[in-house]
């Protein structure tokens, strides 16, 4: 018995150990290769995260329980941000920065943990997490299939940067490597996104050794970065050279000065032609929803109300509106107004004599009301009310007697943005003349009342953001502060001359190469040694001036 338990153990310590050591030996191959050709596929890892990223944002929808509910513009126009989009573009960032800290300090141990961490945790999410959150199969998802495809071709680039090893010297931006249009565009639109280059410098010099401090480390950068762009566009002047003494063609001159020419004009003239353009070609018609006429006695509460909704709301045809500009024919104030309407845009309310409502009137203030009324005069205030998608309002007071003479204007124009006023010029011959009459607690006036409304048009929804500021918002919003930012192209030019105009930048960029390399080389000293001449070239102007100076 002893000795079939002997047997046993070495047997069972036998397969522990055969299973163990292949997958030991595994590991270790992988962490401490004996031979490795180093490659770096970064960039490409950083693009598939890149997609991925891009994806959340704009399917969202597609991680959500409810597809309808879970629209992330909707969301995010009504300053509400989903919690489930946070989560997850924060963890897909996170992943980025992890990665990025991992290419910097070339850690192959940690870069492998990371990526197990990472298959095994994503496919327990996509596999079993997701179906149970959105109640859909994985493969009746489009949206997280495509994220799971661009996602699995980040893990073969990952898998293969882990075999290959990382690189023993990371030297620029990937971007630099050429010097042409394409480079010279791609960098520069690289710059420009918000915070990314700043991230970069910052995440660099965290995890990199250096003895230069962060201020030192972005003047190097910004160095090397302006150095690049000068040597894009003098190989371009050498792959396209200009002869001297001839003057510019007209293809340049039309074709460049005139777009900029061009660009210029419609900035200036930007506010006023999308003010007029977003009313009259893209407007949208907004008839009133609510017509409402209050009259008030003094201080007292109101004597007659009225409002006209739907059946009393009418249009006005196209025959009756060419017949009611036909009776200004002799009016060209009218006429001019006239032009910005429509018959789409002029509704006519048709107000009954009768109160809607009962005047409550307390016994004492209705025995002090028959008093003032024996006064010569005796405030009398008529209000009404044009309710649409933007409320439009106005108020009228004036000191009438019993007959109320001159006190409805036919015509009102109910603006978009402000209170609802008389129109002016349809004003001559168009006042009603009401006479009412007070029995008991009911108000009414004799006659009906029609009211025609004319009705500006609105900006559409999608472009609402851009009308809201008027035309001196944009003038101040828009055009000041995009001219601000022309003026610093067309003036300080004088300034910058001697780090503009470097014939030849070889010799600057091999500087800051070097710079690069004994860093990457551990060599800090001389780093900083290296640092110090760079520094001390810019501040000489002569010595600048023989650095720069073309071959012989």
């Amino acid at each position: 018995v002893v000795f079939l338990l002997n047997v046993l153990k070495r047997l069972k310590a036998f397969l522990c150990m055969s299973l163990y050591h292949p997958v030991l030996q595994f590991f270790r191959a992988l962490v401490q290769p004996e031979y490795s050709a180093v490659t770096d596929v970064y960039v490409l890892m950083f693009l598939a995260d890149t997609v991925d990223f891009i994806i959340i944002v704009f399917g969202f929808w597609a991680f959500g329980k409810h597809s309808a509910a879970a629209d992330i513009t909707s969301s995010l126009s009504e300053d509400q941000v989903p919690e489930a989009f946070l989560v997850m573009v924060l963890i897909q960032f996170g992943t980025m920065v992890i990665d990025r800290a991992l290419y910097l300090r070339k850690t192959v141990l940690g870069k492998l943990v990371f990526q197990v961490i990472l298959v095994f945790g994503i496919h327990f999410w996509m596999f079993f997490i997701l179906p149970t959150v959105t109640e859909r199969r994985f493969n009746q998802n489009l949206v997280a299939q495509l994220w799971y495809f661009v996602k699995c071709v980040y893990f073969g680039l990952s898998a293969y940067q882990i075999r290959s090893g990382y690189p023993t010297r990371v030297l620029g931006n990937f971007l630099t490597k050429s010097y042409n249009y394409l480079n010279l565009f791609l960098f520069q639109g690289f710059r420009l996104v918000p915070f990314l280059t700043e991230l970069r410098a910052v995440m660099d010099w965290v995890w990199t050794d250096t003895t230069l401090s962060l201020s030192s480390w972005i003047c190097v950068e910004d160095i090397y970065a302006h150095c690049f762009v000068l040597k894009c566009w003098r190989e371009s002047e050498k792959r396209y050279p200009q002869p001297r003494g001839q003057k510019k063609k007209r293809v340049v001159k039309y074709g460049m000065g005139g777009l900029i020419v061009l660009l210029l004009i419609c900035i200036v003239w930007f506010p006023l032609l999308f003010m007029s353009l977003i009313k009259s070609v893209a407007g949208v018609v907004n008839k009133p929803l609510d017509v409402s006429l209050t009259i008030t006695l003094g201080g007292f509460q109101p004597i007659f109300t009225m409002s006209a909704q739907q059946n009393q709301l009418k249009d006005l045809t196209e025959e009756d509106f060419t017949f009611f500009t036909s009776s200004y024919s002799y009016t060209p104030s009218a006429l001019q107004f006239l032009e910005a309407y429509g018959p789409e845009d002029v509704t006519v309310a048709e107000l009954q004599g009768s109160s809607n409502s009962l005047w409550t009137i307390s016994p004492p203030s209705r025995k002090y009301l028959s008093q003032v009324l024996d006064l010569d005069h005796f405030p009398l205030t008529l209000s009404w009310t044009v309710q649409r998608s933007n409320c439009a309002k106005c108020v009228l007071g004036l000191f009438v007697f019993r007959v109320i003479q001159e006190v409805f204007p036919c015509f009102i124009r109910a603006p978009s943005d402000s209170n609802a006023k008389p129109i002016e010029q349809l004003y001559t011959g168009f006042y009603t003349h009401t006479h009412s009459s007070l029995k008991t607690s009911c108000f009414k006036i004799l006659s009906g009342l029609q009211l025609f409304v004319f009705s500006d048009k609105v900006s559409p929804p999608s472009l609402g953001f851009l009308a809201g500021y008027g035309i001196m918002g944009l003038y101040a919003s828009v055009v000041l502060v995009i001219g601000k930012f022309v003026r610093e192209f067309f003036s300080g030019i004088s300034h910058s001359i001697m780090f503009e105009e470097l014939p030849c930048v070889d010799r600057i960029l091999k500087l800051c190469t070097d710079v690069f390399l004994v860093r990457e080389t551990g060599e800090l000293e001389l780093e900083e040694e290296l640092y110090a001449k760079l520094i001390f070239l810019y501040r000489s102007p002569e010595t600048l001036i023989k650095w720069t100076r073309l071959n012989k």
